[in-house]
């Protein structure tokens, strides 16, 4: 039963290398802004599960907690990749975001 769970671990791996190969190809040729960021965001999710499976593949469990670090930067740098296409600034307030908004609505 070890040995068949090693498998499966394996093949896991190996499916979310080829998965992560596909979205690096959207990365490259993505239509839009969007969809770049989004193969560039399902690629950062799909390298936390890779971490996490590999870590479980060359037995040691303790790499998860690198992998949940790296999670949480991926979402910290989308929000920051969207907020800055969006305002072209980072530091912009919350207020500020607001007046912005209702300054091109009135436009």
């Amino acid at each position: 039963m070890e040995h068949f769970m090693a498998y499966v671990n394996l093949g896991a791996a190996l499916f979310l290398l080829l998965s992560m190969a596909m979205m690096l190809g959207r990365l490259l040729i993505g239509p839009t802004l969007y969809d770049r960021l989004l193969a560039v965001n399902s690629f950062g999710t799909k390298t936390v599960l890779f971490l996490c499976v590999f870590c479980f593949v060359i037995g040691r469990p303790d790499g998860v907690d690198i992998a949940l670090l790296y999670a949480l930067m991926n979402f910290i740098a989308t929000i920051a990749v969207l907020k800055f296409f969006r305002y072209r600034a980072l530091d912009i307030s919350l207020e500020n975001a607001h007046s912005t908004q209702n300054d091109r609505a009135a436009e």
